[in-house]
């Protein structure tokens, strides 16, 4: 919106204020160009304030363009905080010059001015209702939910196993000390309680207490929702959750296995871990636990695997902006995650996961934002752009686009470990074949006769096809595969 051209003034005057752009004439008070500056700052996107618009709507004369700037300028510091904006710039409309405020997205305060505090909805600029205006705040880190007292919550019910493990972790002697320093208890009417935060990171049961603080972790079969999935609620807290999502991806997620010339073993998921993980810590660590209706979702498909956290971008984060900017909703979980050793995962950053998904010749993930929440996409090499992420990829790295293929095409057939690495080895366009002796070199502590059996059974499923006989024999895909 930063880039209107003067066609598009003109036809936006033509048809009328909106949710993003708004005119006044350059005879309006200082309070009243301050309180259009503040409902747009107050707003979720950014938003356009036109000086130099008659009542008609059209362009109208300025005698000094500078002392108009300067007043726009001068109303935006009346807010409480100070409002920072860009410097207005000039825009011809019909031959006529009218001065352009631009409020960017993502503000970091939520502003008020004389104790009003209002909002752009629509095409008007109307008072924050309390609710509202208290979610605002949470979002930009005015106040922190993480830091209130959680209700009804006493010191007994952290759990004395999890504060010990966490002492012994920083070599602290008074646990209580290190609590109040990190934010997870406040004294209130003479007696330590624990905040949101400690009984998050702490607590015997979090989901008493902080509703929704959980992640919901289903694989689909294929690439919508379908009756067909493996679902797990993974409760517990904070550092409990981040482990069992990782035990739930390695058993979810296929993984790519290629023979190489000297017969060695190669894995790659069809992922990269590190990634996800970064990704889910960041979620755990970073999104609005005062939405209690909604928890942390990860949706693993056929081509993509979805997060969403409850809660839009925190302060100043925009998705334009998310690769650099940096602002913590949580900033007590962040710090007790990096003392219980979470911290490589928490300080990769988007950049660190695009650079992964970039050596793993996979598209860029994709970073959306929802009226409630926040999305990243990772796609899988089945997407069709990873054929074009592999060009730029480290060559090197086994591909599994085929590997998926074949797996999916059996997906309705029961098989074991072993048997899905035969399935991988020949889905591989220069593996026409497996012998017994190569699937046990895959699976060298496997027994024989145990490797001999797994292969019989392809042949009686129908998926192998035997061929020679004795040491000569070999293992090749039936026609339909």
């Amino acid at each position: 919106m930063n880039n209107i051209k003067a066609d598009d003034l003109q036809a936006t005057l033509t048809s009328g204020r909106s949710a993003q752009v708004d005119w006044l004439s350059a005879s309006a008070e200082h309070a009243r160009i301050a309180e259009s500056l503040m409902s747009f700052a107050n707003a979720r996107r950014e938003g356009v304030l036109l000086l130099g618009v008659s009542a008609a709507n059209t362009a109208e004369p300025i005698d000094d363009f500078n002392a108009l700037i300067e007043k726009a300028l001068a109303a935006a510091l009346m807010l409480t905080p100070p409002l920072i904006l860009p410097y207005p710039t000039r825009e011809n409309v019909g031959g006529k010059t009218i001065v352009k405020v631009t409020v960017p997205a993502g503000m970091a305060n939520v502003h008020s001015l004389n104790g009003r505090y209002l909002i752009r909805e629509g095409v008007s600029n109307v008072p924050l209702a309390p609710s509202a205006m208290r979610q605002l705040l949470i979002e930009r880190g005015d106040i922190t939910y993480e830091a209130e007292i959680a209700r009804n919550a006493t010191r007994d019910d952290l759990d004395p196993e999890r504060l010990r493990h966490y002492a012994e972790s920083i070599r602290e002697s008074d646990i209580d000390a290190a609590l109040l320093k990190r934010a997870c208890v406040a004294e209130a009417d003479g007696a330590l309680r624990p905040t949101h935060a400690g009984i998050l990171l702490f607590g015997k049961d979090p989901r008493r207490f902080v509703r929704g603080a959980e992640i919901t972790a289903v694989r689909f079969a294929g690439d919508t929702m379908g009756d067909t999935f493996m679902r797990e609620d993974i409760t517990g807290t904070l550092p409990e959750q981040i482990r069992r999502v990782e035990t739930f991806l390695r058993d979810v997620l296929r993984k790519g296995v290629t023979l190489g010339g000297s017969m060695t073993r190669s894995e790659q998921y069809e992922y990269p871990l590190e990634a996800v993980r970064e990704l889910v810590v960041n979620a755990v660590a970073h999104r609005d636990y005062s939405i209690q209706g909604d928890g942390i979702r990860l949706y693993v498909f056929k081509d993509r695997m979805e997060i969403t956290s409850p809660g839009r971008l925190p302060g100043p984060v925009t998705v334009a902006n998310i690769k650099d900017e940096r602002f913590s909703r949580n900033p007590a979980i962040v710090q007790v995650l990096a003392d219980l050793r979470f911290i490589e995962r928490l300080g990769y950053g988007v950049d660190r996961v695009l650079e992964l998904t970039r050596q793993h010749g996979l598209p860029e993930p994709l970073f959306t934002e929802t009226d409630g929440g926040f999305k990243v996409t990772i796609f899988n090499a089945l997407t069709p752009a990873s054929a074009a992420a592999k060009a730029d990829a480290n060559t090197d790295k086994p591909a599994l686009a085929h590997t998926v293929d074949l797996l999916e095409l059996y997906r309705d057939v029961p098989l074991n470990p072993r048997q899905e690495s035969v399935l991988i080895h020949l889905s591989e366009p220069s593996n026409t074949r497996i012998t017994n002796s190569e699937l046990q070199r895959l699976h060298p502590d496997v027994h024989p006769e145990t490797i001999r059996r797994d292969l019989s059974d392809l042949v009686a499923k129908d998926i192998l096809s035997k061929m020679g006989e004795k040491r000569g024999s070999y293992y090749v895909l039936r026609k339909k595969a």
